[in-house]
């Protein structure tokens, strides 16, 4: 079988997907001809030579600096449009975009220019791509909860275009706790919530993060591998990570791609989704994450297929939205004689996130 081929035709939805990191070199250098800042990097070489990470922090310094050329409303439309372009040709037919207002209102930049300039890409990329999508507002968890409070409250004449609050940025010494008394107040208003959790932080970050952030997906999440008891709860309720194995890989959560946790995940029924994290950065968007991982754990269709409509299903989007792209996927998966009809995932116990 085609791997790449077979990935590229299951229609899937891309769930952990930072859309300030998918600011490839060559628009980072135009944005800052654009809006007349210099940077240090001479040309495209030298911004690819500097995405060799240590860490997550070392990613994270240049990820904002990176982030720094992003000014204008026009800017992040050109982000975000040269995202679904190369989203849609993965076979993305949903996507559930993260950005962090406090990476650019702190920089002076206008909450209003942010939103408006990724609402004008999403709604070209649902006209002219077929490509649906909502967006996460995520507090950087690096910062005080105070300043996540005034994020959310800068942000209240946007809330109609907000599906959902997310946690991100670097995981250690910043437990979910942190920010309970803000999330409680985003669901209070109507919006859903997910959280990074369990990539450098210990399993215990990810039961933090269902108990009191009461979040309805765990981002990454691998590392709930290490409490089995935790693993047998994912799977029970039905709770999907949103994993990102190039990413676990780039960052050194895993040694190679070989000995990545999602296919045993997987076996132990979590509902595990596939996505591509920050791709500029990592070197690869949601294709490549399945089709190394494939590669590399040596999955097989059926593996494919129950991680493309593990996304439909972990998605926001309405019942009957997931239908009719899971009934896509099963057609996909007809035309090869060697891939067995998927079961339908482990329906989730009823609990307060249902």
């Amino acid at each position: 079988m085609d791997v790449e081929a077979f990935a590229r035709r299951l229609p899937k939805a891309e769930l952990h997907l930072h859309i300030e990191g998918t600011l490839e070199p060559e628009l980072m250098l135009r944005l800052a001809r654009r809006n007349k800042l210099k940077l240090r990097f001479p040309d495209v070489e030298a911004v690819r030579r500097a995405y060799r990470f240590q860490g997550l922090q070392s990613f994270l310094d240049i990820y904002y600096e990176g982030a720094a050329v992003l000014r204008t409303q026009r800017d992040f439309h050109d982000l975000a449009w040269a995202y679904f372009g190369r989203a849609a040709k993965d076979g993305v037919r949903h996507a559930e975009l993260f950005f962090d207002p406090q990476t650019h209102t702190q920089r002076g930049v206008a909450l209003g220019e942010v939103v408006e300039g990724l609402e004008a890409a999403m709604t070209r990329a649902r006209r002219e791509l077929g490509v649906t999508s909502k967006l996460i507002l995520c507090f950087l968890r690096h910062l005080s909860e105070e300043a996540a409070q005034a994020t959310f409250s800068q942000a209240r004449p946007y809330l109609d275009r907000i599906a959902a609050v997310g946690l991100d940025s670097s995981e250690k010494g910043h437990p979910p706790r942190k920010f309970e008394r803000v999330f409680a107040r985003a669901r209070s208003e109507g919006l859903l919530a997910v959280a990074h959790a369990g990539e450098e932080g210990p399993p215990g970050y990810v039961e933090e993060a269902l108990d009191l952030l009461k979040v309805r997906r765990v981002d990454h999440g691998v590392r709930c591998a290490e409490k089995p008891a935790l693993v047998e709860r994912l799977a029970r309720e039905g709770v999907p990570l949103t994993v990102c194995p190039l990413s676990n890989v780039k960052l050194k959560v895993f040694p190679d791609l070989a000995r990545h946790n999602l296919k045993a995940l997987l076996s132990r029924g979590v509902r595990v989704t596939l996505n591509s994290d920050d791709p500029a950065y990592f070197g690869g968007y949601v294709l490549d994450n399945y089709v190394a991982a494939a590669r590399a754990l040596a999955l097989s269709p059926l593996h494919l297929w129950t991680l493309a409509r593990n996304s439909i299903e972990a998605s926001f989007l309405s019942g009957q939205e997931k239908r009719a792209l899971v009934g896509d996927i099963m057609k996909v998966g007809a035309a090869y004689e060697d891939a067995d009809p998927p079961r339908r995932p482990r329906r989730a116990a009823r609990s307060r996130r249902s």
